[in-house]
């Protein structure tokens, strides 16, 4: 790659190093913060959580914990009996909730898309869950009585929802389908509220995928005599497959970091509610890998099947 060219006795940026100037001053910002902020806190935090720490009148007090360090990460893994099946409900969830999102985005993100009366109105509509998810609002759809309970009794689980709408008995009774299906068709539909408002960016990144896709593909192929169906497997779905990528990626990650997962609701407890900075940084580090983990095999998967036009 050549960012510089010899033209009139003089070095100049050629069309690729503008591209590459551009691209560190957008990412500026975060290097500055990550390095001048971030990096300090990370080291901070590992050293937590190979250590026992005391808070005092002077500040804090940092002592080696036991076992060579790895005490709390032990105790993580083999002593507290709540840890694993926390981080295994958080990747179940995950699991389950990520699929159901990006095809409810990408079959949202495809019928905005076409072009019909009141459609500038529909896209808003449509991100409305971006402004649901923001903080204050959800904080008060959080504390609101009316959406906790009805007819006075409080809706506490997914499973009074279920017991309501009777979806896993209707399933039984007039499909054949698999017991693990139907569970999974149950918990999409009791969860429709939870899909709809984590859809909101994923359905944005669709949109703008779908509108950058020229024009003349389509005229090209409808030349050749290909039908809508062909045209969608053809066209639209390898070249919007690099966006799959993406909003995959966003989805876990929001999936795990989200203020609702339980695993960040005991490592934030652990810390500043129990006040052990040692323990809850290992639960911090431990969840932090398997979600890294977790990243690079559903990034290689999704990668092999990435199309890139050129």
């Amino acid at each position: 790659m050549t960012y510089f060219k010899k033209r009139n006795g003089k070095w100049k940026l050629t069309l690729r190093g503008k591209d590459a100037r551009a691209g560190y001053l957008f990412i500026l910002p975060f290097l500055i913060g990550f390095f001048g902020l971030f990096v300090s806190m990370l080291i901070k935090s590992i050293s937590f959580s190979f250590s026992n720490m005391e808070v005092g009148a002077d500040g804090y007090i940092l002592t080696k914990a036991a076992k060579s360090g790895f005490e709390h990460y032990i105790r993580a893994f083999t002593i507290d009996p709540d840890f694993n099946l926390r981080l295994g409900k958080s990747i179940a969830k995950m699991c389950t909730t990520v699929p159901l999102i990006l095809i409810f985005s990408f079959f949202a993100a495809n019928i905005l898309n076409q072009k019909f009366k009141g459609r500038a109105i529909a896209r808003s509509i449509f991100f409305f869950p971006v402004i649901l998810t923001s903080g204050i609002i959800l904080g008060i759809e959080q504390s609101d009585l009316l959406l906790s309970s009805m007819n006075g009794e409080a809706m506490t689980s997914t499973e009074d929802l279920e017991s309501m709408i009777g979806v896993t008995r209707f399933l039984t009774q007039y499909t054949s389908l698999p017991s693990e299906i139907i569970m999974y068709l149950s918990n999409a539909v009791t969860g429709i509220y939870d899909i709809v408002i984590a859809s909101g960016v994923q359905i944005l990144v669709f949109l703008a995928g779908l509108q950058s896709i020229s024009p003349s593909l389509y005229e090209a192929s409808n030349m050749e005599g290909a039908t809508g169906w062909e045209n969608f497997w053809k066209i639209t779905f390898p070249m919007i497959s690099p966006l799959i990528l993406v909003n995959a990626l966003y989805t876990i990650i929001d999936s795990f970091t989200s203020a609702g997962n339980e695993m960040m609701s005991s490592i934030t407890s652990t810390i500043f509610t129990d006040v052990k900075y040692g323990y809850g940084s290992a639960m911090a580090w431990i969840y932090f890998i398997a979600i890294a983990l977790i990243l690079v095999v559903v990034g290689g998967i999704i990668s092999k099947h990435v199309f890139y036009y050129d």
